[in-house]
Order: C-alpha cells, then structure tokens, then sequence
C-alpha cells in the first residue's frame, strides 16, 4: 500500500509541474547591454517555466509585445513598478517590452523550448522597432542569440 501511495505521489508531481524552474528578470535603467534594459535580457526556458520580473528601479514594468509571441500564448501587463510573473504556456519565442522605455528599446526575449515561430517574429517586428530611438539594433542582436 505504500509503495502504491508513493508512486501516485511521484506521478502527481509530474504532472503538476513540479520540475518547472521559476527565472528572475531584473528590470534596470542600466545594465550591460546598456540604458534601459532587462537583464537577462534573452531568457531560453521550458514550458511550463515561470520568469519572473523584477523592477530593481522604479518605473518599469514588462508587457507581451502584441504579435510578437506564439499564437494563443497566455498574455501578460505588469504595472508600473511591480513585479509580474508569467508561466510559459506555448513553445516558441516571446517578445516583451517595458511600456515607458520602448524608445529607447527596453525589451526582452524568452524562448521556450524550440523557437518554432522565430522567423515569424523576425518579419513581424518592424512595426516595434520602428518605435525605437536609441539602440535600434537591440532587438535584432537579442533575437540572433534566439536561434
């Protein structure tokens, strides 16, 4: 009876995602990559996976970039200032960006899995960099570490 009790709790660990791991990003006015950044700023995860966002500086918060994400994955809006986590729900890549600073290109990049969507993305994003007037090669650099 045991044995039989252990082994349903094994399974039951399994399945409710037990192995995922949580990931913390920092939101930042600097960092290495420079001015206004998340960091790390390219996440590779699991499904399943939680990142956490984590305003180490006031004033910042992590969205999903609006089409720059796998279809029909779970969106997400932190507010100003506050810390928002998301699980990874689908595989492929993920865009997300800081809402006050995406002029100067505070975004980020999470890949979950395989990068199914990632040319998808690439062709999808110039409408997002279009908004950028400083580091206007940033999203282009992150998405290269994508692959």
């Amino acid at each position: 009876m045991k044995l039989k009790n252990l082994l349903g709790a094994a399974l039951m660990c399994l399945t409710t995602g037990a192995w995922a791991a949580e990931i913390i990003v920092e939101m930042k006015n600097a960092g290495a990559d420079g001015a206004m950044v998340f960091e790390p700023a390219v996440v590779k995860a699991e499904v399943g996976d939680t990142v956490t966002f984590v305003p180490t500086d006031m004033a910042h918060n992590s969205e999903l970039v609006p089409g720059l994400a796998p279809s029909g994955a779970a969106s997400w809006k932190g507010g100003i200032g506050q810390a928002v986590s998301v699980t990874l729900d689908k595989e492929g890549v993920y865009v997300y960006q800081c809402l006050p600073h995406v002029i100067m290109a505070m975004v980020g990049v999470i890949v979950a899995g395989e990068p199914d969507n990632l040319d998808q993305v690439i062709a999808d994003s110039a409408a997002l960099k279009g908004r950028f007037v400083m580091n206007k090669d940033r999203l282009d650099t992150y998405l290269e570490q994508a692959k």
